[in-house]
């Protein structure tokens, strides 16, 4: 698992790579798995970090250095326009080395010494297909990019599928023949297999990750590595705490004692509903079970992916406005507590807001719009606010407002949008009369109860009892960092590009975690999950006990930030916590240009909708820099996290204008489902330049070259469908962290729902559901009315409106509100092969998009076959027609004749396993099941590198050795040593 992006890449002079290349790999190591730290030729820093103890003296240096470097960086490149479309893929690598005699695997902690051998093969070649070995976390593991990025010509999206066939090639060039590495999400049995688990044995334990399963030794020997490690633990106050609900079957013994499991067998609570591991929510059960249990919960309801262990949920919450106080003023947004905004269409008597309580400042609460509100007045005596049920509705219906109450969709005319823009600041608006102080519509549904800030669940929950798993206990960062992925960099033509595809991304994340799921077994057992997510994200979950909402007798921490007190509901390794793009706020931007300046502070994207724990001094410190509200936001929730590595000498020796280093120590360890990364400074002439880019990071890796390419080239596609077609994929980020929970469920790409947005494009007037007379652009085209309107608008037409909006359409700059509508039905579940291959006439599907896109940009034929390949293998595995490496696993290992039915994988079993996977991704075996009819050729060393047409002088012993061999071949006429031997040849 590429855990980093600036920090594990062995300095190039190292391998001997010539200057040349040793540019272009530092370029691709950058531009793809990157945030270039302070060394010019490589990314792996050389120095000696400081201890824990001795770093935190310098930690509230860091954070604050690296804001100021971040600030730096955005006013030197936040103009910087125009750059075209490169990209490029991630590959990482596990060595194992199998003893055939005994039928056992192990990890081969080789890593360094191969990637050491490959760069150096590297550096004795020139040809287009280089590659850029860099390090990972595991001592057995190695990372592979191309050394070239991929343009926006569809002629590179051919070159995906060789590249990665060459670089697992070239692996196979310095593996010893009892080695492999095939591309498995993770080693079943580490941690499973005692002091024998890698070659040369090491001893279980150590004083980096104090583990119960896995030795110090098997992580990468560079110093940071084992530093990261010691440090996630010792800020966290104890061992990491990953544990995985166990697959039950006949003979599980840690289900002996358990009740015979209810309803349907593969289902959850009594029901076919998906099962929930409820990741980095369970310090409850381990409190009340211990480390051998974990709770879990059932989709069964919207809202059940929402609570924790013990049945709490943390959100959002309403707030009714009602300020029954004879002559004030009224109440008053607050840019920060005690600061008014004047100029902002202040809350009126019946107006539902949205937001939550403020640990660190009691008495107000932060709007989802990024302002602040009183609860009650500065002496306490006169309550402004009453929290109210999360259904309660606005009763104000005459006031213009931002968006409808839950954050769903846009009108499709932009006079409409700019109009509403216009008015929704200066209105009179009438208050509805009150009933016992509350309006109408509020009084006939109750407050919902709340303990300790956590809203309760208005149904009975479940017992424990029906919750209660078995778990897969580990304890070290290993397990997590130790997982292998596939990741894709994108550079975007600017930073509002950028930052729209990151938000639009992010909706993806779960679904491709789903549909390329290869993780089933985990420590030598069966798992009743089928991803890795989860597993890494507990495995550097640094929150201290009060961060993670639990009792907390050592807090505070005064080194720590927050003194180690700021609840934070999720580990520094999840999915995003806000979306990103501001959209209309941006002051250029003509949709506004009436109001530019009333709306700059507020927080636009109304799909915001669950908590963002930040930092409110880096958030106010970005917005006097100029940095827009929804972009401070996500900076100030970054450094609401510690850096967790400190060199010797790197502290206030880095240039904050010239450098980036303490503003990649946190970002660079916030590792999210996607990441967004600002152009890096360049330091030297020579240096390339690279522009604003997003990181996808929740795919699994898969078994074969074809399966990544497949998933690598659609969510490439998928990027410019979505800027080409001008399409919106926002769902309501508390609906994207339910999907991440769904995305784990055992068989989840084909049994499991997923919520997704109905309408992605702008919708028109027409339909009559939902009680809306709206109707999706995309109906007239499947009931056969789609070519219209399709010529209405002239190019010319078209270029006015890019020119009008800095090269972004109105429908995207309104993409993050939804203006004047309260239709609360623009997402809903849909099952895989729904969001992938359409449902209804509404929503045409992802797929058939992509090839509507291929044939607009009239793609060559010889490209749309292989392309269309790849679609039909993703649409196939969708709608189950194809399985997952991870159910292809667990399928395997039921079916095995020495399983047992007791959820254990033997070595054997492993052996058998692991030798199948090696045999898949080399080609020399076919299994229809994953692969249906498409065929991998076999990939050998041979023809790893290009041979040069060399002209060296060859001596005459050796001319004549060569022709020896030759001396028979029937195309030379004659016995060529005879004719050498003689003028004539008869």
């Amino acid at each position: 698992m590429h855990i980093g992006g600036s920090a594990f890449c062995t300095p190039s002079l190292s391998f001997g790579i010539t200057s040349t290349i040793a540019r272009g790999l530092v370029f691709a190591v950058v531009l793809f798995t990157a945030e270039a730290l302070t060394l010019t030729m490589g990314l792996l820093k050389v120095g000696v970090p400081k201890t824990w103890e001795d770093s935190k003296q310098n930690l509230k240096y860091i954070r604050q250095a690296g804001v100021r470097q971040l600030i730096s960086t955005y006013n030197r490149v936040k103009d910087l326009r125009g750059d075209e479309l490169l990209w490029g893929d991630e590959i990482e690598y596990g060595i194992f080395r199998a003893d055939h005699a005994n039928k056992k695997v192990r990890l081969s902690l080789r890593g360094s010494e191969i990637m050491t051998e490959l760069n150096r093969q590297e550096s004795m070649y020139t040809s287009e297909n280089e590659v850029a070995f860099v390090p990972e976390y595991g001592a057995w593991m190695c990372e592979a990019t191309p050394a070239r990025p991929y343009t926006g010509y569809t002629a590179d999206l051919l070159r995906v599928e060789r590249s990665m066939r060459m670089r697992r090639r070239r692996m196979l060039t310095v593996l010893d023949d009892d080695e492999m590495a095939p591309t498995v999400s993770t080693f079943p049995m580490l941690g499973a297999q005692g002091d024998d688990g890698s070659v040369p044995p090491t001893k279980v334990g150590g004083p980096k990750t104090m583990s119960d399963y896995i030795s110090d030794d098997i992580i990468n020997p560079h110093p940071r590595f084992g530093t990261l490690t010691a440090n996630i633990r010792q800020r966290r106050g104890s061992k990491v705490n990953i544990r995985v609900p166990l697959f039950r079957d006949i003979n599980t013994p840690e289900y002996a004692d358990f009740a015979p499991k209810p309803g349907v067998a593969d289902g959850c609570c009594g029901s076919d509903s998906q099962q929930l591991w409820r990741y980095g929510k369970g310090d409850y059960c381990a409190e009340m079970y211990g480390n051998n249990f974990v709770m879990v919960g059932c989709s069964k309801s919207s809202l059940d992916e929402e609570f924790d262990d013990h049945n709490q949920v943390n959100e959002l919450q309403k707030w009714l406005v009602d300020v029954q106080c004879p002559g004030c003023d009224g109440l008053f947004y607050r840019r920060v507590p005690g600061e008014i905004v004047a100029d902002a269409d202040w809350p009126r008597n019946g107006d539902i807001v949205v937001g939550y309580e403020l640990d660190r400042q009691p008495g107000y609460i932060r709007l989802q719009n990024g302002y602040y509100l009183p609860i009650y007045s500065d002496d306490g005596k006169i309550p402004f606010l009453k929290k109210v049920s999360a259904r309660a509705a606005t009763s104000n219906t005459e006031s213009k407002r931002m968006g409808s109450n839950t954050p769903l969709f846009r009108s499709g005319d932009p006079a409409e949008n700019k109009e509403a823009l216009s008015t929704l600041l200066d209105e009179e608006v009438e208050v509805e009369t009150h009933v016992n102080g509350a309006p109408k519509a509020v009084a006939e549904n109750p407050e919902t109860p709340a303990v300790n800030g956590a809203v309760q669940p208005s149904a009975e929950p479940t017992t424990a009892s029906d919750n209660l798993r078995a778990a897969i206990h580990m304890d070290a960062m290993a397990f997590g960092m130790g997982c292998c992925c596939l990741q894709v960099t994108f550079q975007a033509t600017d930073m509002d590009e950028s930052r729209f595809m990151y938000d639009q991304l992010a909706v993806m994340a779960p679904i491709l975690l789903a549909l390329t799921a290869a993780t089933p077994i985990l420590r030598g057992r069966l798992a009743d999950t089928d991803a890795r997510w989860g597993i890494i994200s507990e495995s550097v979950d640094c929150r201290t006990p009060a961060e993670r909402g639990r009792n907390d007798p050592n807090a505070p921490y005064p080194e720590l930030n927050a003194e180690g007190r700021r609840r934070i509901y999720k580990s520094r390794y999840d999915s995003i916590s806000t979306y990103i793009y501001q959209g209309a706020g941006v002051p250029d931007a003509s949709i506004m240009s009436s109001v530019p300046s009333k709306l700059s502070d507020r927080l636009l994207n109304r799909y915001n909708d669950i908590i963002v724990p930040f930092d409110e001094d880096v958030f106010k410190q970005c917005r006097e820099a100029g940095i827009d509200p929804a972009l401070s936001q996500h900076i100030a929730h970054l450094f609401i996290r510690d850096p967790l590595v400190v060199f010797n000498g790197a502290v206030e020796e880095v240039n904050d204008e010239k450098q980036t280093e303490h503003f990649e120590s946190i970002q660079s360890t916030n590792w999210q489902t996607v990441r967004w990364k600002p152009p890096p400074p360049r330091n030297d002439p020579n240096d390339p330049h690279i522009g604003w880019r997003t990181e996808f990071r929740s795919m699994e890796i898969q078994l074969t070259d074809f399966e990544n390419a497949a998933f690598t080239v659609f969510i490439v596609l998928l990027t410019r469908v979505i800027l080409a077609f001008d399409l919106n994929l926002y769902i309501p980020m508390s609906r994207v962290d339910a999907n991440m929970q769904r995305a784990h469920s055992r068989n989840a790409a084909h049994r499991g729902k997923f919520f997704f947005r109905r309408h992605m494009a702008p919708l028109e007037v027409g339909d009559i559901g939902y009680g809306v007379k709206y109707v999706s652009m995309f109906a007239r085209g499947a009931n056969g009315n789609g070519g219209a309107s399709s010529t209405n608008s002239s190019s010319s037409n078209l270029q006015q409106l890019d020119q009008d909006t800095g090269g972004a359409s109105i429908h995207r700059l309104t993409a993050p509100y939804a203006t004047g509508s309260e239709e609360e039905n623009s997402f809903e579940e849909m099952t895989m092969a729904e969001i992938m291959s359409g449902k209804g006439d509404y929503f045409p599907g992802l797929i058939p998009l992509i090839f509507a896109y291929l044939d607009y940009i009239h793609c060559d034929k010889t490209t749309l076959s292989r392309l269309s390949t790849y679609l039909e293998f993703i649409e196939k595995r969708a709608s189950g027609e194809l399985v997952t490496p991870a159910t292809w696993m667990r399928n395997f290992v039921l079916s095995h004749p020495k399983y047992n039915r007791d959820s254990v994988i033997s070595d054997e079993i492993a052996y058998d396993l692991m030798i199948a996977c090696k045999e898949i991704g080399e080609g020399k075996r076919h299994v229809p099941e994953i692969l249906g009819d498409v065929v991998i050729e076999p990939i050998t060393p041979e023809g790893a590198y290009d041979v040069k047409l060399g002209s060296r002088r060859a001596h005459n012993e050796q001319v004549l050795d060569l022709l020896r061999r030759y001396t028979n071949r029937k195309a030379f006429g004659c016995n060529l040593t005879e004719s050498l031997a003689s003028s004539t040849c008869e």
